[in-house]
């Protein structure tokens, strides 16, 4: 099998440490450095390119982009400082550029020159030196150390915009200005000013220079002069209020806020003028004004989202590093906290009317902490990850996306995600809590009784969970959540578990050098492999789960089957801390301690072959591989996340026998639902009610536009005509100036012709007279030099005298010191004895604890008598380990020896901690006199309160009789929306009129073409009769003719018989007459029926509508009353959750303090117990008043119910119902 192909395809994270950690490119892509890697991120198209670090590197240091966008040079450190520059078109490397002379082996700060060719390094310590390089042909054109005597740090360099050869350098009490001339750095005058921290700085124009300090003074310099001071380190009052209520608990993370409030820590020139960040995550925007000056004009802050609670656990945003877009369109920074954010500058000018505009997440939220947990799942492209920072993060790996991520208040451990993707499994430093991954929430659903949950993981199958507890597994079930088993074994703590495919078994390994098979359906151990030498850190396991690869301290990668080691490959001098093998059981991947990713060749061969990738800059934690076989992805202490691709070496992915389609289902609370569906019927409402409104709006706005274009339009007429009458005499005057300037022009070129003569005669002279004074100049410079060289031989004389007076002064301080340290001996001593009688005191209560213990045990001790006899077969086994266990003791006896040499250096320590705490007490004296006089502050502030709350009293009498006027209008606009509601009544009622009336018109209408019809088919048959009656008449006259001869007439009446005589009968007519008659009554009736059946339907319809309204409003009202019941609920909840939480810590404070008052000098003793009983009695007092508020809200409850019960069907309009927060 050859070895596996893995190329990184997105990073979510940044290393905000780096110097210089956010650059633009152009305006769609900026640079940035995450993990051991360097990121070309596409803001649009949300893709990523990747520059690696080079083999064998520490990490990068700084980065910068060059001026023309081209090139950007990355420092990175190692046993020898390097700067790499690399072609951002090819992503290819140009030059790597490094000095031997150097003894930093890091580069701290870097920048390119205006025109790109030329780049400076600075060195860290302890030389700090500044290398100058033409670094297209790696020449060193100059080099210089440019700390001061101190060796204090140097913070940020630059160059001039204008002048390739000048440069800025600013550092701690350092503001120094370099010029490059003739191979070296010389530095040139500037005006002196007090020795400040001066931390960023940025060139304006030629010769004008701002310079940021700790302090937050931004000052402005113009030809070496201070011109300007700006102070823009006055801390936000949100800070101001967070340090007045936490002054009492806080101690050094306290003390430390307030010297980076003011903090100037990135500072960037643009066309307007510049911008500038200081402490607390504020970006204020200075602006060019007409005196040539600068006006601040604006502030941007990012928006603190910390969660409710002890906002002091989470830290708050501090800016590293600003970049503007080339258009100077977009503002984007990163932070401590490694976040980037951004604003449109545009958006700034819009909105500056409101108070703050605020940054937003360039792409997504990402961890600040060191990952301690990650896992996937199978119906979902998710992966879960938990950190120290205390948040939880669900990221989707198809799309590359935050899905959802929710902050606790607890340290988070590890992190198991369910094979569905619906629920996540979290080991809290508390509890380990199962937990529902809602559409927009992540919501506890059951907690458990584990304390920090170091490892934690689903079954393959979903239907159990394995959690660690100390050395025990312990594994569940996830539909009952009992205790199915407890897997007992491992004498140290377990680190990681692993389950085969099936289910069937479970591999785990642990830091007391074990690797167990375990069965997960009995609980006992099918196979164990024990190393005591290694530490285990990462276990896998093949999909048929007959071998186990483990990795561990020992430096060697371990594959084991049937309980024995069949091969041990070394990891060649580097710790390898996780393993994961792909679904297939073709690809094999280790992460190491230094961050690197590494690929092995599997079968496994010795010696070991694998080809190693830069990922990270801390060492792997967590490893996975997608259930597909197409994704590996890596989590590290540097809070990145890596998503790998992976194929076989020709390149190919691996694909399963069926492709697995994802679920699409999400989940959500019915009442979530319910809420949604209320907004979104309100605001359809709302849309329909705009619509109306806008329409008409709009028709108004016509009407108005129209009748002013009309007013435009006839004074742009009469505008037109002035204009032409003045241009026809602007023309003329036109002319008779241009023929004046002619005449001028001709007289001005006579008199400067003859100026130009005379000036070149005079130039002339002087130019002899002053080559003269130079001659002279030059001799009287050459006797100064030589009077400076005999004044230099004479200060270099006094020097050396006075060094020795220092070192006699220095050798008699020493002395004193020796016997200062000797009295401070006898001081620990003493409380050695101390702490020895303390020890004693301890150890009695332990006793009494054991004896307690022992009693309670001694209950268990009857139940484990029957497991006794289960676990006497294992006896013997363990008779082996306590063998081993003996030489380990040995072991023991030789690191307790070591450790009592460490404990002589500690008291050594422990001595220079108690001349800190008497620092410290001064302090703490300092700060009770701050507490004073804030006390003052409030009272005075209370006294403010008080005059307010009289002013409110007025306010609230005048609302009042607001309210009073605005009643009888209330009731005029109800009198008017009923009578629009009667009138659109009867509009309703005409409306069904008239579609009556059209009804019968059409129904008549039919009749009348049935009636023509019939009318025109009587005519017909009229004249067809009158015919007949013509022809008979003709017939009969004929045989009449035929009077005299009888036969003839016989047989002519008989031929007008048969002629005449064979129609209809009369009888068939009167038939006709009366079905026609039957067929009219019938219809007449039908219609009347349908009619009445009509009127029925309408009255009908009108009844069930009013029902619906009357129900609607009833429902409407019932939720928003349920609503508020809920709020107040939950209001109830965590105040009642808070003070259980205050309780305890009393009463562990009451267990604690006798202790403590028993060590402790007798003053000590009074303050504490003093202390203790202002506790205690404030926090019964709090007690009590938040239970009398929980009755008082539940009798609220009990009344609102039985409103509810009682009341009648209410009426009016709908309101909107509340959303529950």
């Amino acid at each position: 099998m050859a070895i596996a192909v893995a190329q990184a395809r997105h990073v979510f994270g940044v290393r905000a440490s780096v110097v210089g950690s956010v650059c633009y490119i152009d305006e769609q892509t900026i640079f940035y450095p995450a993990g051991a890697n360097c990121i070309l991120y596409n803001i649009d198209q949300r893709s990523q390119k990747f520059i690696p670090c080079s083999e064998k590197s520490e990490g990068v240091t700084a980065i910068t982009v060059s001026p023309n966008r081209r090139y950007a040079a990355i420092a990175e450190k190692g046993e020898k400082a390097t700067v790499t520059v690399y072609d951002l078109h090819t992503l290819r490397k140009r030059k790597i550029l490094s000095n031997s002379d150097m003894q930093s082996t890091e580069f701290t700060t870097l920048a390119f020159s205006p025109d790109s060719k030329y780049l400076i390094a600075q060195g860290g310590k302890p030389d700090w030196i500044l290398m100058y390089w033409t670094w297209e042909k790696s020449k060193v054109m100059a080099k210089i150390s440019t700390t001061n005597p101190q060796g204090n740090v140097i913070n940020h360099i630059a160059f001039n915009p204008q002048d390739n050869t000048q440069i800025s350098i600013v550092g701690n009490g350092i503001f120094k200005l370099y010029r490059y001339t003739e191979g070296n750095m010389k530095q040139i005058g500037f005006q002196k000013v007090e020795p400040l921290n001066f931390t960023s700085h940025a060139w304006l124009s030629e010769d004008r220079v701002i310079v940021g300090t700790d302090q937050g003074r931004v000052m402005l310099f113009e030809s070496g002069e201070l011109k300007h001071d700006f102070n823009v380190g006055a801390p936000p009052p949100s800070m101001i209020a967070g340090k007045e209520t936490e002054r009492s608990g806080m101690s050094s993370a306290a003390e430390v806020e307030p010297a980076r409030a003011g903090l100037v820590s990135s500072m960037v020139a643009y066309s307007k003028g510049f911008v500038v960040a200081s402490g607390g995550g504020v970006v204020h925007l200075f602006e060019k004004t007409d005196e040539n000056m600068f006006k601040k004009t604006r502030e941007i802050k990012i928006p603190q989202d910390t969660p409710p609670g002890d906002t002091s656990k989470f830290p708050s945003h501090e800016i590293r590093q600003l970049a503007l877009s080339p258009s100077e369109e977009t503002l984007i920074c990163s932070t401590d906290t490694h976040q980037l954010y951004s604003i449109t500058l545009s958006s700034t000018d819009i909105g500056r009317h409101t108070d703050h505009a605020s940054f937003e997440l360039l792409s997504h939220s990402f961890h600040h902490g060191t990952i301690t947990g990650m896992d996937i799942c199978i119906r979902k492209p998710y992966i879960a990850t938990c950190s120290l920072d205390r948040s939880i993060r669900i990221w989707n790996y198809e799309t590359d996306t935050l899905e959802l991520w929710k902050e606790f208040q607890e340290d988070a451990y590890s992190i198991a995600l369910h094979p569905s993707g619906l629920f996540v499994l979290v080991g809290f430093s508390d509890k380990l809590r199962l937990m529902n991954l809602l559409i927009d929430d992540i919501r506890m659903f059951k907690e458990f009784t584990i304390r920090g949950c170091r490892e934690c993981s689903f079954s393959n199958g979903g239907h159990l969970f394995a959690a660690v507890q100390g050395n025990v597994i312990q594994i569940y079930s996830c539909s009952t959540f009992e205790n199915v088993l407890n897997l007992k074994g491992h004498n140290g703590k377990v680190r990681q578990t692993i389950w085969t495919p099936d289910d069937s078994k479970m591999i785990t390994c642990g830091m007391d050098g074990a690797v167990y098979e375990w069965d997960t359906f009995t609980g006992k151990r099918l196979g164990e492999s024990v190393l005591k030498s290694c530490s285990y850190t990462g276990v896998t396991v093949t999909p048929d789960g007959k071998t186990t690869f483990a990795v561990g301290s020992d430096k060697t990668l371990k594959e084991i089957s049937d309980s024995q080691i069949l091969r041990d490959v070394d990891a060649s001098s580097s710790t390898l801390t996780q393993i994961a093998m792909s679904h297939s059981g073709r690809m094999l991947f280790c992460g190491t301690s230094t961050g690197t990713l590494r690929s092995v060749k599997f079968p496994l061969t010795i010696p070991g072959e694998w080809t190693e990738h830069q990922a990270h800059v801390g060492a792997i934690t967590r490893m996975k591989i997608s259930f597909c076989d197409q994704y590996l992805f890596t989590v590290s202490d540097d809070a990145c996340l890596i998503l790998w691709k992976i194929s076989d070496k020709e390149g190919r992915t691996m694909k399963r026998e069926k492709e697995l389609t994802y679920a699409e289902e999400i989940l959500i609370t019915k009442s979530d639902l319910e809420e949604k569906n209320a907004l979104m019927s309100e605001l359809k409402t709302r849309v329909d009610e705009l619509k109306m409104e806008n329409e008409y709006q709009l028709r108004l706005k016509d009407m108005n536009y129209n009748e002013k274009i009309k007013e435009l339009t006839e004074k742009f007429i009469q505008e037109m005509e002035s204009l032409k009458t003045k241009n026809q005499v602007l023309k003329t005057e036109k002319d008779k100036m241009e023929a004046k300037h002619e005449e001028e022009l001709a007289e001005i070129m006579e008199k400067q012709s003859k100026e130009l003569q005379d000036l070149e005669s005079a130039n002339n002279q002087k130019l002899m007279l002053e080559y003269e004074k130079y001659q002279e100049l030059q001799a009287k410079s050459q006797k100064m030099q030589e009077d400076y060289e005999r004044q230099l031989g004479e200060m270099e004389e006094s020097k050396e005298r006075a060094l020795e007076e220092l070192t006699e002064y220095y050798e008699a301080k020493l002395q004193e010191k020796i016997q200062q340290l000797e009295q401070a001996n006898d001081e620990s001593r003493q409380q050695s004895r101390e702490y020895e009688e303390t020890k004693k005191q301890i150890e009695e209560d332990a006793d009494r604890e054991i004896l307690d213990i022992k009693n309670k045990y001694e209950k268990r001790l009857r139940d484990e008598k029957e497991a006794y006899h289960r676990l006497k077969g294992d006896n013997g086994i363990m008779k082996k380990k306590f063998t081993s266990l003996q030489k380990e003791i040995d072991d023991h006896k030789t690191d307790i020896n070591r450790l009592n040499a460490e404990q002589t250096k500690l008291n050594s320590v422990i001595k220079s901690l108690e001349k800190d705490i008497v620092g410290l007490k001064k302090e703490i004296q300092e700060r009770d006199e701050t507490i004073q006089d804030k006390e003052k502050r409030i009272y005075d502030l209370k006294k403010k309160n008080q005059e307010l709350e009289k002013f409110k009293f007025v306010l609230d009498y005048k609302i009042k009789e607001l309210k009073k006027q605005i009643e009888p209008k209330d009731k005029d606009i109800k009198d008017m929306k009923e009578q629009i509601q009667e009138m659109e009544s009867e509009l309703e009622r005409f409306h069904k009129q008239n579609q009556q009336l059209q009804l019968n018109i059409t129904e008549l209408r039919q009749k009348l073409k049935a009636t023509e019809s019939e009318m025109h088919m009587e005519r017909q048959r009229v004249r067809d009769l009158e015919a007949v009656n013509r022809r008979f008449q003709t017939d009969l006259h004929n045989t009449v003719g035929y009077i005299q001869e009888p036969k003839l007439l016989k047989e002519s009446i008989k031929a007008l018989y048969q002629k005449y005589a064979t129609g209809d009968t009369p009888e068939a007519a009167s038939v006709d007459a009366d079905i026609q008659s039957e067929y009219a009554r019938q219809r007449e009736h039908l219609e009347r029926s349908v009619a009445s059946l009509r009127k029925k339907l309408s009255k009908d319809t009108e009844i069930h509508r009013a029902d619906n309204v009357r129900i609607m409003q009833e429902n409407v009202t019932l939720i928003k009353e349920i609503n508020d019941l809920r709020k107040e609920l939950k209001v109830a909840r965590t105040t009642v959750h808070d003070l259980e939480a205050q309780v305890s810590l009393n009463r562990r404070k009451q267990l604690n303090l006798p202790d403590i008052a028993q060590s402790a000098p007798p003053a000590r003793r009074e303050a504490l117990s003093a202390s203790t009983l202002r506790g205690d009695e404030e926090s019964k007092r709090i007690i009590e008043i938040q239970k009398e508020e929980i009755r008082k809200l539940r009798a609220q409850m009990y009344e609102l119910e039985q409103q509810l019960s009682l009341r009648p069907p209410s009426q009016g309009r709908i309101p909107a119902p509340i959303q529950a927060q």
